[in-house]
């Protein structure tokens, strides 16, 4: 008899989530373009990240079978106050569990927290050429609204940023 997956639950993060973050954040700074962090985060950095973050800026953690496999956090758009109503949504998931609906769970979630929140505008950066994250974001109702040339520079490579925008409240 086949055995049923476990459920995919998403819920705030939690202090002890922080090596579980951290883990799948770590795998990509070293690995990967998607974050242009350039040194993995020690458990310090991680639990104040998530020490920092409660209401609209939380992180949600998406869990199966009781194992954190992904996470998603809303950050604030930019300093200035009249930017306040705008946010910048950020989703990891874990390399082994990636192109099964744990990112568009938890980009749904976070567009929720949002509209909940009463903010205006969702934006998402996004390194060039990461077709998964644009096309999940374009699922979503974001659209591309411009890139920011060779903004960044990793593993000796200069990167673009696609910035995306879905305006959620009138």
């Amino acid at each position: 008899m086949a055995r049923m997956a476990e459920p995919l639950t998403l819920r705030p993060a939690r202090l002890d989530d922080a090596e579980a973050i951290r883990q799948i954040y770590n795998a990509e700074v070293t690995s990967s373009t998607v974050t242009f962090d350039i040194v993995p985060r020690s458990l310090d950095e991680q639990r104040r990240y998530l020490s920092e973050r409660s209401g609209a800026h939380a992180v949600i953690v998406a869990v199966e079978a009781g194992e954190v496999v992904g996470y998603g956090a809303l950050s604030p758009w930019r300093s200035k106050p009249a930017y306040a109503t705008s946010v910048e949504d950020s989703i990891y998931v874990h390399q082994g569990r990636q192109g099964r609906g744990i990112g568009r769970a938890l980009l749904s979630e976070l567009v929720d927290v949002a509209t909940a929140h009463g903010f205006h505008a969702v934006f998402a950066r996004i390194v060039g050429g990461h077709e998964a994250s644009i096309r999940l974001h374009e699922a979503a109702g974001f659209d591309v609204v411009g890139t920011e040339r060779e903004v960044g520079r990793k593993f000796g490579r200069w990167l673009d940023v696609v910035v995306m925008e879905r305006l959620i409240q009138s």
